[in-house]
């Protein structure tokens, strides 16, 4: 992968943390007009490359593994209250405790995602990433300062949510590269686990972004922007 995709992953989720500390206040109607933007983007994507994508190879367990991935969102969010969509709850009795499950299964997430890309040319792959990434920390870092831990603690853990996804790269890019095993063999199996977290994420995003599930004409206007980029980069187009 080329080191710009890399800057790309890492510095979107590095602003979308640290800008926390620009923006306070629980009105914030730019993110949610990121976040239906992104969600409508990622769910294009999914659908019109990471799915047909997936399937070339014939292999009959893509479809269990997309199940498996869409359920391990689910269980993720057990821990993570939802960050991953952009979600920003503040638990009120207990300000002082370092949110250990959100910070975890946040980063086990983006490393998830960090392992497809060191397979071929995936460029809509990784602009989905890093848009996701964007609304994601910064609702981690929401959450961080919410929870007392200091402007320091919560540039460190930014930081090292915003190095995950790199990190999935070049661990899954190591891993096909040496002797332990081709994990070419198995791309469309990881990348199944990825499409199934993506449907996950962008499909809440989709009904959770408005008050009482309604829409208004801007959030309406971000998600046909964000559908419309991502058919604009589909194989139908080219």
């Amino acid at each position: 992968m080329e080191i710009w995709k890399v800057l790309l992953l890492f510095l979107s989720a590095s602003f979308g943390g640290l800008s926390v500390f620009l923006f306070r206040g629980d009105n914030h109607k730019m993110l949610k007009l990121v976040l239906s933007f992104s969600g409508a983007y990622l769910f294009g994507i999914t659908v019109l490359h990471l799915i047909p994508d997936a399937y070339h190879g014939n292999d009959n367990y893509v479809g269990v593994f997309i199940l498996i991935g869409f359920l391990f969102q689910i269980v993720l969010e057990l821990f993570s209250d939802g960050i991953e969509h952009g979600h920003m709850h503040k638990h009120q009795h207990d300000l002082v405790t370092f949110p250990v499950g959100i910070m975890v299964s946040l980063c086990l997430h983006a490393f998830l995602e960090g392992m497809p890309l060191a397979q071929g040319n995936q460029d809509q792959l990784v602009y989905g990433i890093a848009l996701h990434h964007i609304p994601a920390a910064f609702a981690l870092g929401t959450v961080l300062l919410t929870n007392k831990q200091g402007r320091n603690k919560t540039v460190f853990f930014i930081l090292l949510f915003a190095v995950m996804a790199p990190a999935g790269y070049f661990f899954s890019n190591a891993l096909s590269t040496s002797n332990i095993g081709n994990l070419q063999h198995y791309f469309n199996r990881i990348m199944g686990v990825v499409i199934g977290v993506f449907l996950h994420i962008s499909t809440t995003i989709l009904f959770e972004s408005s008050a009482d599930h309604k829409f208004n004409l801007r959030k309406m206007a971000a998600v046909l922007l964000g559908v419309a980029i991502a058919l604009a980069g589909s194989p139908l187009t080219h």
